[in-house]
């Protein structure tokens, strides 16, 4: 049997994050008409941070501390991913937490040159407490949660491989 690879890692980590922000945009914004929120869109930076960052070690392939740092950078966008993602699961089971107005979050993402420079993938409408969609009875957050901590217990596995 063949030994597992940081190579293969990098590869699978930078396609199932970019796939999760295709998903994300085009079916659940584009198919279900479900608008990101603030928390949501910084999820999606995360999501793009992790991916491009394992595609950079996919391609430089590095060794010992190299492979070390690379998986630090992608434990800690994944980490702060799940960290937004965990705060989104709160809000969505204690909506009082949140405010109805426009959120200092929200403001600040939509001035991003991103928003105006991709304002589909990147401006944030959404409501943060809203759970309008749901899969196994998970909703999107917690799907997203889920799915940093697993990105980031695969970060640590790829930096423990071998190249």
């Amino acid at each position: 049997m063949q030994q597992l690879r940081a190579f293969h890692v990098h590869l699978a980590m930078a396609a199932a994050s970019l796939a999760l922000v295709a998903y994300a945009a085009y079916y659940l914004q584009a198919g279900l008409d479900l608008l990101p929120c603030p928390l949501c869109v910084m999820q999606r930076i995360a999501y793009l941070l992790v991916g491009f960052t394992a595609l950079a070690a996919a391609v430089h392939r590095p060794n010992g501390a190299g492979r070390r740092v690379y998986g630090a950078l992608m434990v800690l966008a994944a980490l702060a991913g799940a960290g937004i993602a965990a705060w989104q699961v709160v809000l969505t089971y204690r909506p009082e937490l949140a405010s109805c107005a426009i959120s200092p979050e929200e403001r600040f993402l939509n001035a991003l040159p991103l928003a105006a420079w991709w304002p589909g993938m990147f401006e944030a409408n959404g409501d943060c407490t809203k759970v309008d969609w749901t899969f196994l009875g998970l909703s999107v957050p917690e799907l997203s949660l889920i799915a940093f901590l697993l990105l980031a217990a695969a970060a640590v596995i790829a930096a423990r491989c071998p190249r």
